[in-house]
């Protein structure tokens, strides 16, 4: 083949506007791949370390939570353990940076063996002894102040329904209601928050037990509707006295919260089916 044949034979020579335009094309590919890396890497730091958003599946934290409720929990305040990472990799033992709850704090935990998420109250720390007598609680050998208050008005919906010591009402609106007897707790730190009391139950009496090193005592503000640290550990079931180092988080904002109402192709739903009242409630 001569010359003219080597060159009649070549491939047309791509035009400079159309290569330029190619390696703009590739360069914003692989802008927005990084830019992907970059998300994927922030959301994981947030979700890690700063807030992290949990479910509220049970009624065990009535009154202050409710069965649809969404909130967000803070990551940092104990410290960080395998349990604040994604997937739970286990690249460390205990927690980093680790700090004590209060009293009165309610926090995320996982259950000390099937590692589900829980959530519940603390009422006792390293050293305090605790104890129920006829459901009044007893901390460090002291009664928890505990005070009647108005009786709590929880709507029948898809996401709530009447336990056995609630009664049952209709209003005169025509919607069903369950009626709990209420009990504000104060702790000696000065720490109150709202209990109900069904009457007797199985958990009244308990103790006195003294809280171990590095443990703490939790209980569900649904006091005769809580499997809490009174309660032996087992899988679904009680919690017995939790270690620290299975802190997950601490409760800030309730950011959503639904009556279960609401289906997927219907949209209005999402919005009558919502607790409006509840979003922005603080702990």
């Amino acid at each position: 083949m001569n010359v003219k044949d080597q060159t009649a034979a070549q491939a047309p020579a791509e035009p400079p506007e159309a290569a330029a335009a190619d390696r703009k094309n590739k360069k914003e590919d692989g802008s927005f791949i990084v830019f992907l890396i970059k998300l994927a890497v922030v959301v994981l730091i947030f979700r890690s370390f700063i807030f992290s958003p949990f479910t509220i599946p049970s009624e065990s934290m009535l009154p202050k939570l409710m069965n649809g409720d969404y909130l967000l929990a803070a990551k940092w305040p104990y410290g960080f353990s395998k349990y604040s990472l994604p997937g739970e990799l286990d690249v460390f033992d205990g927690r980093a940076l680790a700090s004590q709850p209060e009293r009165g704090d309610v926090v995320i935990f996982k259950h000390p063996i099937d590692k589900v998420d829980y959530i519940k109250r603390v009422i006792g720390l390293p050293g305090d002894t605790i104890a129920m007598v006829n459901g009044q609680l007893v901390l460090n050998g002291e009664m928890v102040a505990k005070k009647r208050v108005g009786d709590f008005i929880l709507p029948v919906s898809d996401n709530t329904t009447c336990a056995w010591g609630a009664v049952e009402e209709r209003e005169t609106s025509g919607r069903d209601v369950c009626r709990y007897t209420r009990f504000r707790e104060t702790l000696p730190s000065g720490k109150s928050y709202e209990v109900l009391d069904f009457g007797s139950g199985p958990a009244d009496n308990y103790g006195p037990t003294i809280v171990p090193e590095g443990s703490m005592f939790v209980m569900g503000d649904n006091r005769d509707n809580s499997q809490d640290s009174r309660f032996t550990a087992a899988p679904g079931g009680g919690v017995g006295i939790v270690s620290q180092d299975l802190l997950v988080g601490k409760a800030t904002v309730v950011l959503w919260s639904t009556d279960g109402g609401a289906e997927w192709l219907l949209p209005w739903t999402w919005f009558t089916a919502a607790r409006w009242n509840r979003i922005g409630t603080t702990f």
